[in-house]
């Protein structure tokens, strides 16, 4: 109750609608909500989380809107070397930088089919994005296992099918392939295999920065292990 409190003193009074039909921001979307901003959602009809909705369209008939952001980078202002418990659960600011938890996206994708759009852009701004028509996440006793699939290029490659199968490890919950704990090599929390060639939640570097490989928000395809995002969007929509 006092998070709501809190939001109300921020946000218009459009933004703050709380239903429990609604289980991602598509059902926000779908009656004519089209302002993008923060909202309420119910992934698994009694669990409650924050989102942002992202709900303008780019042009594309495959963005029309109804889009739940699911990770946020964009400032460096939270800190994402973070343990298991919090990667769980959720952490940051819904109105910047944000995780919105491996167990909110595991309810949210248990029964619906989702895809999964990446949206990155470097700090000359250059914009590219990455689609995939299927995006879901296991339980957590299959170790929030990722499955992604169906890429579609949008000048960024395809660094996440590498992914693709792999379970979640953070630095204190070792589940890659590698040898070593690659969270703690990579100084962040991801879908490692051993290790990566998406680094989403590692360190923000501020651009370019050679000093140690693939430790910072990097996307390999694009521009390689040693260039950090300025900001990063991973984000859902319920495929009807």
């Amino acid at each position: 109750m006092a998070m709501m409190v809190f939001l109300a003193t921020l946000l218009p009074a459009v933004l703050m609608r709380e239903c429990q039909n609604e289980n991602d921001c598509s059902d926000i979307y779908n009656p004519g909500q089209t302002i993008s901003g923060i909202y309420s959602i119910y992934p698994a009809g009694d669990i409650h989380a924050w989102v942002y909705c992202q709900m303008i369209s780019d042009g594309n008939d495959e963005d029309k809107g109804g889009w739940t952001v699911i990770q946020r980078r964009m400032d460096g202002s939270v800190n994402f070397y973070r343990p298991w418990n919090q990667y769980k659960k959720g952490f940051g600011n819904v109105e910047s930088e944000y995780w919105l938890g491996l167990e909110n996206m595991y309810q949210l994708t248990r029964n619906r089919k989702y895809m999964l759009r990446v949206d990155l852009e470097d700090f000359q701004g250059n914009k590219v994005f990455a689609l995939y028509s299927s995006f879901s996440v296991g339980p957590e006793a299959d170790g929030y296992e990722l499955r992604v699939s169906g890429f579609t290029d949008g000048g960024a490659g395809d660094s996440l099918s590498f992914h693709d199968g792999q379970k979640f490890t953070t630095l204190d919950k070792d589940q890659d392939v590698h040898k070593d704990n690659c969270a703690k090599m990579r100084f962040g929390a991801f879908w490692y295999k051993d290790c990566v060639l998406a680094n989403l939640n590692g360190m923000y570097i501020w651009g370019e920065d050679s000093t140690y490989i693939a430790i910072g928000d990097i996307w390999h395809s694009w521009k390689g292990y040693y260039v950090g995002m300025k900001s990063i969007s991973m984000k859902i929509k319920r495929v009807s």
